[in-house]
């Protein structure tokens, strides 16, 4: 409905933190809470539900239901459980803070979390931790805390995300740089995207594989099978986000694997290039056609055309085919160009729709510019 106010949700550390929260409430005797009030990490308070509080053992668990608001994810409505124990002789203040079934374990650098330890970012640890030492101010009692996290259905969950690809194996990570989740943000996706890189670049890696989809990864791979898995990205519509950034982290080779109607709207200068944001514009296009040899009756197809696959099935059947696409491919190029800077080497591929190659198309970097 247009004007409708979009919810906001929050995050999987969000969730867990206001498990944890519950959990020790209900272990030191204040009852079941069927929400809680926890801290966010930029500041401000967020009231969570909590679907359930039990004993378990020595302990108690609490689960809550993660809601993404109207920008659900995969995680979205995930059963987030936080298992609590105390140790009245440790150190007060003291919170241990792991993983357990669902939650993934990190098994290659360059993530926020070191190697061999579960997959629950800084920023929800401290407000995880923040969230139990809350609860034992509340309560008046003194003691360490232990806080396990768990994801029901987990790995089958993660298996939905890029956390397989990030070395993050056995679960979902535990996220949230805010606590909230802003509906439609485009943060959480560049977010990924930086952080892909930064694993590729703790692996030792030069080149990195952009791609603007999951099929378009697939063809890259096919021509590629040299580069590890960590190389490939998919960056969707971030054309300049991705290459600022590939060129920021000194990547010195960058692949761009894409389909037409991406090339076109790179060659045409869009920095991004989601439907909402860019349209092509076919009778440009249309002028690139025309000054490439095809002629004007052809070249008006192509400025009245409605799809990108329409215009490049018209441009096929020319005897101009190569040059026209090497053209927008060489457009595209200088585009990218414009973003990454003078330094690293770029080369497309470009892919028709059933997967054949149309082009590769290389421009060298000039690393001392």
């Amino acid at each position: 409905m247009a004007g409708k106010r979009l919810r906001e949700g929050f995050t999987t550390g969000s969730a867990a933190a206001a498990g944890g929260k519950a959990a020790l409430l209900f272990l030191t005797g204040q009852g079941v809470r069927k929400k809680v009030e926890i801290p966010l990490p930029l500041g401000g308070r967020l009231t969570i539900p909590v679907e359930r509080v039990e004993a378990v053992g020595k302990g108690a668990k609490a689960t809550v239901r993660k809601d993404g608001g109207d920008d659900p994810d995969a995680t979205n409505k995930a059963r987030i459980m936080s298992t609590v124990r105390l140790f009245p002789g440790g150190n007060h203040g003291d919170v241990i803070i792991d993983g357990g079934t669902g939650v993934g374990k990190v098994t290659r650098r360059g993530l926020p979390v070191p190697v061999g330890e579960s997959a629950i970012n800084p920023v929800p640890r401290l407000q995880i931790k923040e969230a139990v030492l809350e609860g034992l101010k509340e309560t008046g009692i003194r003691a360490a805390v232990s806080v396990t996290i768990e994801v029901e259905n987990g790995e089958k969950i993660a298996k939905k995300t890029l956390n397989p690809r990030l070395g993050i194996i056995g679960g979902i990570s535990i996220l949230g740089t805010r606590g909230t989740v802003k509906p439609f943000s485009n943060k959480a996706y560049k977010d990924t995207i930086t952080m892909s890189m930064d694993v590729a670049r703790a692996g030792g890696l030069n080149v990195i594989a952009l791609t603007t989809g999951g099929r378009s990864e697939r063809f890259l791979k096919e021509q590629r099978p040299d580069l590890p898995e960590t190389a490939f990205i998919q960056v969707a519509d971030f054309f300049s986000f991705s290459l600022k950034e590939a060129a920021k982290k000194g990547f010195t080779d960058i692949l761009y694997s894409c389909f037409f109607g991406k090339l076109v709207k790179m060659a045409q200068g869009y920095p991004y290039t989601h439907a909402r944001k860019s349209r092509i514009d076919f009778g440009k296009l249309s002028e690139w056609c025309l000054s490439m040899g095809m002629d004007e009756e052809k070249a008006r197809s192509i400025a009245n055309a409605n799809t990108a696959r329409e215009a490049l099935s018209i441009i096929k059947e020319e005897v101009q085919r190569d040059k026209i696409i090497h053209y927008a491919t060489e457009k595209a190029i200088s585009s990218a160009r414009g973003f990454a800077g003078p330094g690293p080497d770029i080369t497309y591929y470009l892919f028709d729709f059933g997967g054949d190659l149309l082009v590769a198309r290389h421009s060298r970097g000039n690393p001392g510019d």
